[in-house]
Formats: structure tokens, C-alpha cells, sequence
């Protein structure tokens, strides 16, 4: 009876979806035909048509926005894909990249949504989402200090799953809790133990993906070209990854963290010019962002600027204060300004959940806010001047909205050579700097305007960052630099922005990428390129003759 029953749930699911595409009214025949692939494909004990969303099904709005995090991409005038498709299973993506080829859908790749041009849920041609949420077990092996985790968890439950099985472990990637692992591994993954233990993809040691062949592989089965592409070249050019193997590390049970600010009119040009001077240079263990805005000061509306610095140490405040006294006199902090915490708790202050505020409220999936949203970034090689930083401010006052934050390297991203991994941004930066604007009203008008001002603040910054390439942060998608409009043959528009990325690994990730997906099925507006027919012609007879 139980057999008898699926077999009638299956008939019944493919007769409710196939009256959901008549009804939908389809642009053609292939939409009906792609979602038949679909359900021809459903394995009994996991049955597909349970993770297919279409726009006739009451819940297909609140699938799509679920994990929409920069408002700009979620109005009505927004394309929409004709299908979401919430995997539940490894089989449910291998059918979906083995239908979406036969019937020449465009697939986007979507775990925690938070990319900041929306590049994993929008697009300007037909298409449908793989949403992986729903693959996001975390498997901790304290022993062995390894955890295996699926690409739809979020940072906030892998930190949480950490802390269940260890005080002494922890993970380097990023501050926002509600960020999905997916995107942010494979793009590179940053966070405030980076200057002790380098990036997330730097403590990734296995992963599962499912090619463009549908085929599931492992590090040994894919090889070591394909693991090493995912790791910081962005893993939806090459295939779906399931799950990353990680490498946990040691944190002390107690660390320290501080927030200070401070105005011009408290000496911060001359503060945040020492940051410049030492922040690559401080104890491996001591992370210092510093973040630059605008305030009102006084009672009648005057702005100036203001630099905070937050910071995380893996140490207790005595040694903070030490270290602070002898290598950055000018911050001038003191055993008062510390707070002394967990690891876990560390992670809530950095996200501005007050210390004290319960461990479990990183697992939830609702960001704190919602915002529309622009970002851009650079890279600082030489410390800024303080005429050059007194210029800044000016800009900043001048504009009002803009942020600036910088986030020093050294330490441990300075020995790890720029080739170790796609993510080539290592010895000779001082600091990468996020441009940031938020806003909160809708309309086009409103939009430009923001956007405009962090170009504006990037045009301003010239003089001060990186040049031949101007550099840029694969995660800090920004389609300014470049888009792929997503033809065959687009490595001409590819290396204009993967070269601000990726600089001289630009050509390694293209040639594995033709290597791997010759056609080009995963891409997206800033994917990987393969190569120009005729020089995949001339790459296929080099492999060859070296065979």
C-alpha cells in the first residue's frame, strides 16, 4: 500500500504542476517540457515535485523573497524566475542541471542571497532559481577538528554548531550570521580571525559538487584544478556545491573586543593615520577595522567626521591593553573600553547584538535589517597621508551617506602566496575598503541617486588604492566593474572584471572552467569565462599531446 500510495502522490504531483504551467501560460513548450524533465527524474523515497515552486503556487512569493537581502532587487518590476526550485536532495540538483541544459534553461545558484548585485536570483533573460536553503546539515568532528557543511547553512549556525561541541574552536568567516556558506566560501571568505588564520578557503579541505555533468564528486574525483577553483573563484562558475569540508580552529576561551570612536574634533585624522601605519602590522592575534562616516555634532545640524575602531583579540584585555600601548600608542585605549567574552559572544557584538544576548539568536535567518543597498571595494597598498585622509573627509561630509570601511590584512594573508588559491589578494595590502550606502525608500529616481554617490566616493579614492589592476573583492559583487551577458563565447567582457578580481589567476580559473563546462552553462553576469572557440581548439590538442 505504501508503494501504491507514492505511485498515486507522483501521478498526482505531475498532473497539479503540469495545470500550474497551463495556467501560468507559458512563453513555450520547453517550460512544460523542463519541469516534465523534472519529475522524470524524481527518485521515489525523494520525490522532486516537493521542492518545485511555480508562480501559480501560493508559496512562491514568499520562497523568492525569503532570501532576497538587498531590497533592490525585490520590486515589482524585478524579473522573476519562472520556477525555484528548493532542493532537497543532491538528486534534485543533479536534475536540474542535467534537464536545464537538455531544455537551455538558465540556472542561478542561490544559498544566502546576500551577493549585493542579486546576480543569484535575477537575471535579464528567462530563467529559474536553484535555492539551495534546504541542504544545511552541519556535521562537527571535534576529534579531528573538521565539520562537514552544506551550502545552504548560514555562518550564524555553523559558529552555534561549533560552540555546541567546542569552547575552544571556532571558524574564520565572515560577521553576518545570516550569510549563506555557499557563496561565501567559495568566493573567498573573510572575517576577523583572517590575520591569524587567513580566509575561509584557505581551511577548506574537501568539498562536494555536482558537475555539469550531473556526476557527484569529491576532492579526489573532481581533481585538485577543479578544488582549487571553488576555493575563492566563485564555485557557481564550475558546478553546485553541495557541502565544504572545513578546518576548524583553535580560539581561546576568553577574547577581548572593543568599540571606540572618534570625531575630528577628537584628533581622529591623526588616530586613524596611525591605524594606517600598523594595522598589517599589529600581533596576529589583533583585528582592527575602522570604519569612516559623517555625524551631526553640536546643536545646529554641523557635521563632521568620525572613525570607530572595532576590534577583535583571541587574548584577555591585560595583553590587549599591552600590545595596543606598544604598537599604537595613539588610540590610546584602556582596560575600560575592553570587554572580555566568548568567541561566540564576539561574533553577536560584531553583528551589534548587545553582549549577553543569547547564542541561539544566530540561528536565525532573518537579518536584522533590510535595506537597499550599494557596495563597491578597493584595495589600500600605502598608508593614506593625513592631507590625503583630510581630503576624504571632506568628500564625506560632502556627500553625507557614504561609509567607508577598511579591513587591515598582514599576519597570516601576507605568507599564503597569491597562487595558493583564486583569491589573490595577499602580501602588499594594507587594507580592502567596502564602500557602503543603505537607503530605505523605493523608486528608480531615489536609487540613482544613492548609487551615484558611492561612484562618486570610488572616483574620489583613486589616488589612494590599488592601480594596473584597480582591485576588487569577488564577494563585493559589483557590476560597475563589468557585466557577462551571459553569450557563449564571453571572455573578452569576463576578463574585464576578472582580472580586478582575480588578477594573474584570471587565466588559471578560465582555462579549468573550459576545461570543466566547455558550453558555459554556469554563468551568471560576473561568471568565470571559458576561452574563444579557436583557443579551446588549441587548449584540447595541448592536453592532448601532453597525453
Amino acid at each position: 500500500m505504501g508503494v501504491l500510495r507514492q505511485a498515486i502522490l507522483s501521478l498526482l504531483a505531475i498532473f497539479l504542476l503540469s495545470m500550474s504551467w497551463q495556467a501560468f501560460g507559458s512563453s513555450s513548450s520547453s517550460s512544460g517540457s523542463f519541469i516534465r524533465c523534472l519529475l522524470s527524474h524524481s527518485q521515489p523515497c525523494h520525490p522532486i515535485s516537493r521542492a518545485i515552486y511555480t508562480p501559480n503556487n501560493s508559496s512562491y512569493s514568499s520562497v523568492l523573497q525569503a532570501y532576497i537581502r538587498n531590497l533592490r532587487f525585490n520590486t515589482s518590476t524585478t524579473n522573476k524566475p519562472f520556477l525555484i526550485l528548493t532542493a532537497l536532495h543532491e538528486s534534485h540538483i543533479q536534475a536540474a542541471v542535467l534537464c536545464a541544459q537538455k531544455h537551455n534553461m538558465q540556472m542561478k545558484i542561490r544559498s544566502g542571497g546576500h551577493d549585493y548585485e542579486g546576480v543569484s536570483y535575477v537575471s535579464q533573460v528567462v530563467f529559474f532559481i536553484l535555492d539551495m536553503f534546504n541542504l544545511r546539515s552541519i556535521h562537527i568532528d571535534v576529534g579531528r577538528e573538521t565539520a562537514w557543511v552544506q551550502a545552504g547553512a548560514t555562518l550564524g549556525e555553523v559558529y552555534y554548531r561549533i560552540a555546541e561541541k567546542s569552547k575552544k574552536h571556532g571558524f574564520p568567516a565572515g560577521v553576518c550570521p545570516t550569510v549563506g556558506v555557499g557563496g561565501h566560501f567559495s568566493g573567498g571568505g573573510y572575517g576577523n580571525m583572517m590575520r591569524k588564520y587567513g580566509l575561509s578557503v584557505d581551511n577548506i579541505v574537501d568539498a562536494q559538487l555536482v558537475d555539469v555533468n550531473g556526476r557527484l564528486l569529491d576532492r579526489k574525483s573532481m581533481g585538485e584544478d577543479l578544488f582549487w577553483a571553488i576555493r575563492g573563484g566563485g564555485g557557481a562558475s564550475f558546478g553546485v556545491v553541495i557541502s565544504y569540508k572545513i578546518k576548524l580552529v583553535r580560539v581561546p576561551e576568553t577574547v577581548t573586543v572593543f568599540r571606540v570612536a572618534k570625531t575630528m574634533e577628537e584628533n581622529a585624522t591623526d588616530i586613524v593615520h596611525g591605524w594606517m601605519n600598523v594595522a598589517d602590522k599589529l600581533d596576529n592575534n589583533l583585528f582592527i577595522r575602522l570604519f569612516l562616516d559623517v555625524v551631526n555634532i553640536g546643536t545646529h545640524g554641523k557635521k563632521t567626521g568620525r572613525a570607530t575602531f572595532v576590534a577583535l583579540f583571541l587574548g584577555d584585555s591585560e595583553k590587549l591593553v599591552s600590545v595596543m600601548s606598544k604598537s599604537f600608542p595613539e588610540m590610546g585605549l584602556k582596560k575600560s573600553d575592553c570587554n572580555e567574552t566568548s568567541w561566540l559572544q564576539s561574533v553577536l557584538f560584531w553583528t551589534n547584538f548587545p553582549l549577553g544576548t543569547a547564542n541561539d539568536v544566530l540561528l536565525s535567518r532573518t537579518p536584522q535589517t533590510l535595506n537597499y543597498l550599494k557596495r563597491k571595494s578597493d584595495y589600500v597598498k600605502n598608508p593614506i597621508s593625513k592631507d590625503g585622509l583630510e581630503v576624504i573627509w571632506k568628500r564625506l561630509i560632502e556627500l553625507k551617506a557614504v561609509i567607508l570601511k577598511f579591513y587591515p590584512y598582514g599576519g597570516r594573508m601576507g605568507e599564503i602566496p597569491a597562487e595558493e588559491t583564486p583569491f589573490p589578494h595577499r602580501a602588499g595590502n594594507l587594507a580592502k575598503i567596502q564602500y557602503a550606502v543603505n537607503w530605505n525608500e523605493a523608486g528608480k529616481e531615489v536609487t540613482d541617486y544613492y548609487i551615484n554617490l558611492t561612484r562618486k566616493v570610488y572616483r574620489y579614492m583613486t589616488p589612494f588604492v590599488s592601480k594596473n589592476p584597480r582591485e576588487a573583492y569577488f564577494n563585493y559583487k559589483d557590476l560597475d566593474l563589468g557585466i557577462n551577458h551571459n553569450g557563449k563565447n564571453s571572455y573578452r567582457e569576463g576578463r574585464v572584471y576578472g582580472i580586478k578580481y582575480f588578477k594573474g589567476n584570471f587565466n588559471r580559473l578560465v582555462k579549468i572552467k573550459t576545461k570543466v563546462d566547455p558550453g558555459n552553462f554556469f554563468r551568471n553576469e560576473q561568471s568565470i569565462p571559458t576561452l574563444p572557440i579557436h583557443k579551446q581548439i588549441k587548449l584540447n590538442w595541448c592536453l592532448q599531446s601532453v597525453v
